[in-house]
């Protein structure tokens, strides 16, 4: 092919090259205070950015093991009247996925604002290749106070990542959340976040930016399979404000989703007698239109986690509900999907919508 007939967006099109940075900047640790890095349950006692303690004393499967050190739901947070803000990032691997973009696998985005009123700003450019880059997310921006969340890759593990502001920038905390109480979000693929644009478009962390409280994902992708030794491990988060199951779609049978469920929940009631447990159960997948056993697959195990739910509230167990996650995509929910199982954007947002009520309402 002649060079006249190939296309290179990057050329071609200004708004789509990579910005470099030349702000004379003051770089900080999140780990810092007035930063507040929120997501990492044992982030206090370990200094990493990794969602599962290093040595457990539960035995994690080998690949839970490995995907707890990617970062999902992690968010740095802090109030500055920076005019300009970079990062400067050390992944522990280049991007990879051919179905999610790196912004989303690897990269970090930026909303300004407070509690219910954060709004998009804009997302970590850099080469795909790269696994050690550095970012502008804003320049030349009026000095005035601005609370700011970043959200952490959803798919790779950082080393390292570093807060780049200009030497006159004021740091203050973040507001405080509404309590010290987390929801933790226990599941697969799709609760880790594929197939998000970028970290803030998970679900998880759509919801974050709508209740005042700190998420955990504990969303392990094709390993969300109910294994005790994670709801022991779960058991051992303090100040649990919900636990959310959605890890159907990673049982590979009925079965399995028939003997874990309702184990997993004993497990976490043993130490949570009252906290608030929401079930749900999986999204709805294209190929169901096309194949009738998978159907029926999800409509059986709907039903299985339906009467875990009920068997237990038949047992004065009142703080456990059932969602529908069949509904959550809503209509023309086939269009809501990368591949046929893993949501857009558009997705996430549709799954959000539908659980922010049901939360309300188990929150109170």
């Amino acid at each position: 092919m002649s060079d006249s007939k190939k296309v290179s967006a990057l050329q071609l099109d200004a708004n789509m090259q990579i910005e470099s940075s030349e702000q004379n900047h003051h770089w900080y640790s999140p780990l810092e205070i007035p930063f507040q890095v929120a997501g990492f349950g044992w982030l206090e006692e370990e200094k990493r950015y990794r969602r599962l303690p290093v040595e457990p004393e539960w035995e994690l499967p080998l690949a839970v093991d490995r995907l707890a050190n990617c970062t999902t739901g992690g968010q740095i947070r802090f109030t500055t009247d920076a005019i300009s803000l970079s990062v400067k990032v050390k992944l522990i691997g280049a991007a990879d996925m051919y179905h999610m973009p790196a912004t989303g696998q690897c990269g970090f985005d930026c909303y300004i604002g407070g509690p219910g009123e954060q709004v998009y700003y804009g997302t970590t450019k850099y080469d795909q290749q790269l696994t050690d880059y550095e970012s502008v997310l804003f320049t030349n921006m009026n000095r005035e106070p601005r609370i700011i969340t970043l959200n952490f890759p959803l798919y790779q593990g950082i080393d390292e990542v570093w807060i780049g502001l200009d030497p006159e920038a004021q740091i203050t905390p973040p507001p405080a959340y509404t309590s010290n109480k987390k929801i933790l979000v226990y599941g697969t693929s799709i609760t880790q976040g594929a197939c998000a644009s970028r970290p803030g478009m998970s679900y998880t962390n759509l919801l974050s930016r709508r209740f005042n409280l700190e998420f955990l994902n504990l969303g392990f992708s094709g390993n969300g399979k109910g294994e005790p030794e994670l709801a022991h491990l779960l058991a051992e988060i303090q100040d649990p404000a919900c636990l959310i199951l959605d890890y159907e779609a990673n049982c590979v049978s009925t079965e399995l989703l028939q003997q874990t469920l309702p184990n997993f929940i004993a497990i976490y009631r043993e130490t949570h007698p009252v906290t608030p447990i929401l079930v749900i159960s999986r999204i709805t997948h294209a190929r169901e239109h096309f194949e009738a056993q998978m159907a029926k697959d999800r409509t059986d195990r709907k039903q299985i986690a339906r009467q875990a739910v009920e068997e237990r509230r038949e047992r004065h167990d009142v703080n456990i509900y059932f969602c529908d996650g069949s509904l959550l995509l809503g209509e023309n929910a086939q269009e809501c999907t990368v591949d046929g199982s893993h949501p857009t954007d558009l997705g996430f947002l549709r799954m959000a919508d539908g659980l922010t009520p049901i939360l309300q309402q188990i929150l109170g």
